[in-house]
């Protein structure tokens, strides 16, 4: 049981879009969750389920359609603009694609700088500049790169500097989108513990995005679960990676690599059969039935929902009762 306060409070969240002809792609529907002070949440889930959607939305990148988001009990949906900038200093993103999310022809001085400047965070040119030159050194670059062009960094050089970028306003709430997916594997572990060493000094709180589950293993706390919009399960790591409960847990934990040879060729791997559904025109029961071995005809007609089924480890399966 998590003892500290709630830091994101997430409740029933709707994000649809309108796909024409007066029908509604359901990206994110009906998804609850909270995240505590410091900890990390891991969102997982194949590629088109929703889980990018639902953190923009959660943050107030993207309007919600239904549903509340609260940020420490204050309606992330409906704050005025004086609440909309203080919110920006305290909630950060770090992009899926350091390639994109950076411009190229930008100096990382300037990069880092502008939040500071905008917040004015700094009281001179010679506070601004000892604090950009600490957050390169934070993120493992060195202060001559500051006035070097974007352009001549690699993608894990650049991510580093857009987690510079992100630390500059001193958030204490980071949204990491998929922040390794662009990245040389060999890359992705330092930036993996980077995260991890930098939200441990900084008591960070983080929504981590990722379809890689041994990396999302690794950094998370709990770890939620995402299939076409809906939030299936939810569980402690070590408890989820242990014991999953859901159908589709167990098929995208059968797939994750092995180190181990001989253990991998004597796993069973769960292969799913049959077509995801469209986000238009999702089944009226549980969306993952059409899939599903153990499907019954409940599951065909009545969604599941999302429950307790031990202590913090919820799941929406009508398997279990």
């Amino acid at each position: 049981m998590n003892n500290r306060p709630i830091e994101l409070e997430v409740t029933n969240l709707c994000k649809y879009f309108d796909a024409g002809k007066k029908r509604k792609l359901k990206a994110v529907d009906d998804v609850s969750f909270v995240i505590h002070k410091g900890e990390t949440l891991g969102i997982v889930g194949e590629s088109g389920c929703g889980k990018t959607t639902c953190g923009k939305t959660c943050i107030g990148m993207l309007p919600k359609t239904a549903g509340m988001v609260k940020y420490k009990g204050k309606d992330v949906h409906s704050m005025s603009k004086k609440e909309r900038f203080d919110f920006t200093g305290k909630v950060q993103m770090i992009f899926q694609d350091p390639y994109a999310s950076l411009d190229p022809h930008q100096k990382v001085y300037d990069i880092i700088a502008e939040g500071i400047r905008i917040h004015k965070l700094a009281k001179n040119q010679a506070e601004e500049e000892r604090m950009v030159l600490e957050l390169l050194d934070m993120v493992g670059l060195n202060a001559e790169h500051a006035m070097r062009n974007v352009h001549e960094f690699s993608g894990g050089q650049r991510q580093r500097i857009g987690i510079a970028r992100a630390l500059a306003v001193d958030p204490e709430f980071l949204f990491c989108d998929e922040p390794i997916s662009a990245l040389d594997v060999s890359i992705q572990a330092q930036i993996i513990n980077l995260l991890m060493k930098l939200q441990k000094d900084r008591d960070l709180t983080m929504l981590f995005i990722a379809h890689d589950l041994s990396m999302v293993k690794h950094i998370s706390d709990r770890i939620g679960v995402m299939y076409l919009g809906n939030m299936v399960e939810l569980a402690p790591a070590a408890e989820l990676y242990k014991k999953p409960l859901h159908p589709y847990t167990e098929a995208l934990l059968s797939a994750v690599p092995i180190a181990d040879p001989r253990a991998s060729r004597e796993r069973r791997k769960i292969m799913l059969t049959g077509d995801v559904p469209s986000p238009v025109n999702p089944p009226a029961g549980c969306r993952f039935s059409g899939r599903c071995k153990y499907v019954t005809e409940q599951c065909m007609k009545v969604r599941p929902e999302l429950k307790e089924i031990e202590p913090g480890h919820f799941v929406a399966c009508h398997l279990h009762k």
